[in-house]
């Protein structure tokens, strides 16, 4: 059975990759810091939000989820997403996130890591 942070971050993940900024937005602290491994640190809700905006999402996507683990104010969320573009480009990237909310009951993510490769489709 699914735990109250693992249905969150589901949602959180689907929501994402779909471009759903109420969700997305109301999962998250005002001082949310996400850290995509190599990239620049975003921190704030203002920039996240920025950030979340600019994701390119022309074309199918699909979002697999793997793996959530949660465990008391951390988590990890591992998984595949699949991109064709208009041209029947095809890629995919494999990905895993570590998060940190802000209480362990009713908890808002206030930290994101992200580490994400292209792989061989």
């Amino acid at each position: 059975m699914a735990t109250a942070k693992g249905k969150l971050l589901q949602e959180f993940n689907e929501a994402f990759i779909r471009g759903n900024r109420e969700i997305v937005l109301n999962s998250v602290t005002d001082d949310i810091k996400w850290n995509m491994v190599g990239e620049d640190e975003i921190s704030g809700i203002d920039a996240f939000e920025r950030a979340f905006q600019e994701m390119p999402r022309e074309g199918k996507i699909e979002l697999t989820i793997k793996t959530i683990i949660t465990h008391g104010i951390t988590a990890a969320v591992e998984g595949t997403i699949h991109t064709t573009n208009d041209l029947e480009e095809k890629k995919v990237y494999a990905f895993c996130e570590t998060y940190r909310f802000n209480k362990f009951k009713d908890g808002r993510i206030k930290e994101i890591t992200t580490y994400i490769i292209e792989v061989k489709s």
